[in-house]
């Protein structure tokens, strides 16, 4: 007799046996569907991979174009690659921070929480800054992104990730805020997390941007 016809005689005799068998035959096994947090973070990491898409295009753009200066100033003309040394160093050392942010967070520390968020926000606002004098800079010697199809796509792949940079910002201080009112409850940590994933990313995206636009076009 197969274990399928020993459940159902079982549940014939027991009514109270059909739930477990109908358990049994969700798939989902003794251990239950996955929890709330982690089909966040997966619905999450759904969306950073189409934003990783977007980005992808725009690196492409770039590589077709990056030889398209019309006669004006090329990469080698126009990068420091000392400032943009010191961009990657702030953002790099952001990412950093706010993963010690988000330990702090799992063992309940409001204080090592907020502080480490702090200099999370801080540094990413040194780098939107030093980028922001950057473009300045450019503009003011007449290689705005108009000069030549170069700049435009230099401009529009480092602006994006800067806009994204500055959203994160903006984020960050919504969830400084929500963690200090409310605390440490479970949709906080969840929104927590994705912050973080989202934090990351655009580290790993600035890592690409600095060795394609920066490094390789300097080189």
């Amino acid at each position: 007799m197969s274990a399928a016809d020993t459940a159902m005689r079982a549940a014939l005799v027991d009514p109270h046996h059909v739930g477990h068998y109908e358990d049994e035959a969700t798939g989902h096994g003794s251990g239950g569907p996955a929890s709330k947090r982690i089909i966040v973070a997966y619905g999450f990491w759904l969306f950073l991979l189409s934003d990783i898409v977007v980005f992808s295009a725009f690196f492409a753009t770039y590589a077709v174009l990056a030889k398209a200066t019309a006669g004006g100033p090329g990469p080698r003309q126009l990068f420091d690659l000392t400032k943009v040394g010191v961009e990657t160093a702030c953002l790099l050392a952001s990412s950093f921070v706010c993963g010690l942010a988000s330990i702090a967070a799992s063992v309940r520390s409001m204080l090592w929480t907020q502080i480490g968020l702090l200099v999370t926000g801080l540094l990413g606002f040194a780098f939107v800054s030093l980028e922001g004098q950057e473009f300045a800079h450019m503009v003011i010697e007449g290689a705005g992104p108009s000069r030549s199809a170069f700049l435009t796509a230099f401009f529009s792949l480092v602006g994006l990730h800067g806009l994204h940079v500055s959203v994160g910002l903006l984020w960050l201080g919504t969830m400084m805020a929500q963690i200090w009112a409310k605390g440490f409850r479970p949709n906080i940590m969840r929104r927590l997390l994705c912050y973080t994933l989202f934090w990351h990313a655009l580290d790993i995206v600035w890592v690409g941007v600095f060795t394609i636009v920066y490094l390789i076009g300097a080189g």
